[in-house]
């Protein structure tokens, strides 16, 4: 008797969960949500499992989820495999011919499918994209510079790429029908070159491009933080700028702002900073008052 009586305020506590999600339902209906997809999540099959239902379920509730996922770790996997040297520049992988080659494989080819796989195995209708479908992503190199004995050197790091233009048509055809785009980040040159492009800088630019209701970077860390080290749920574009200047936003926190702040500037509602390690993070940022991370706004 007490087994049933837990059992029947467990569903009643999941029925009044989704009651209490009614006015987000409505509020993102027919939005479109960027999603980058990247970190623990990608390597672990039940946190990917848990992501693709969530990503179905968002779907069946009238909004567009786009999916732009990274891949550091895998590729570093094979190119290890294949005994291919490869070192780094402020965070940037520097990117030769044969760099570049197997980047486009393993982002392609085995990290795109397995989430386009584990998408359609939760009952979605997921299609695999790249950057160079329909010229979506066109890039020129990514210049860095760096300071080396006191003086500003420019790094040529090969086929890393910049966005300089992106035709977000083909996503906006998957708008309003059963289809959910994935898209890798390798981007397409001017000159028929083929260009790796960082996973976050990928999603910021589609989302800005497609003037999105959200970009949510999902993450290996809680969110922003301040001082003390506490998350900071909200922040607008200023005080990113003031946190970052006074050295609080340090490190790799500083890309993900940036990409933030360009996507603000882009055209994107707002943008959300949160821990992808999060059972249903995504779930609990856009369907609940509870959030799941660092909401920046122009």
């Amino acid at each position: 008797m007490d087994k049933s009586i837990a059992q029947t305020r467990d569903w009643i506590a999941t029925a009044r969960t989704l009651s209490e999600a009614l006015p987000y339902l409505q509020r993102y209906d027919g939005a479109t949500i960027v999603i980058k997809f990247g970190g623990h999540a990608m390597g672990d099959d039940d946190a990917m499992d848990e992501f693709a239902r969530d990503i179905v379920l968002m779907k069946q509730c009238n909004v567009n989820p786009v999916v732009v996922h990274g891949g550091g770790p895998q590729i570093n996997e094979m190119l290890k495999r294949l005994d291919i040297r490869s070192e780094f520049v402020d965070g940037k992988r520097v990117s030769d011919a044969a760099t570049v080659e197997v980047v486009e494989m393993v982002l392609s080819g085995r990290i795109n499918k397995r989430i386009v796989q584990a998408i359609n195995a939760q009952g979605g209708k997921a299609i695999g994209l790249s950057g160079k479908d329909a010229n979506l992503m066109v890039c020129e190199r990514d210049l860095t510079t760096v300071v080396r004995d006191g003086k500003e050197v420019t790094i040529d790091l090969g086929y890393v790429g910049k966005p300089v233009e992106v035709n977000p048509d083909i996503l906006r055809s998957f708008l309003g029908s059963d289809f959910i785009p994935v898209v890798a980040p390798i981007g397409a040159g001017r000159g028929g070159e083929t260009f790796n492009v960082n996973g976050d800088t990928a999603a910021g630019a589609i989302a800005a491009a497609m003037k999105a209701d959200r970009l949510l970077l999902l993450t290996d860390v809680a969110g922003v933080k301040d001082a003390d080290g506490a998350v900071l749920t909200a922040l607008r574009a200023a005080d990113v700028r003031e946190l970052t200047a006074s050295g609080v936003i340090a490190g790799g926190m500083i890309p993900k702002t940036q990409t933030a702040l360009d996507a603000l500037e882009g055209g994107v509602r707002a943008v959300v900073i949160l821990d992808g390690r999060a059972p249903h993070a995504v779930l609990l940022e856009l369907f609940t008052a509870h959030g799941a991370g660092s909401l920046i706004r122009a």
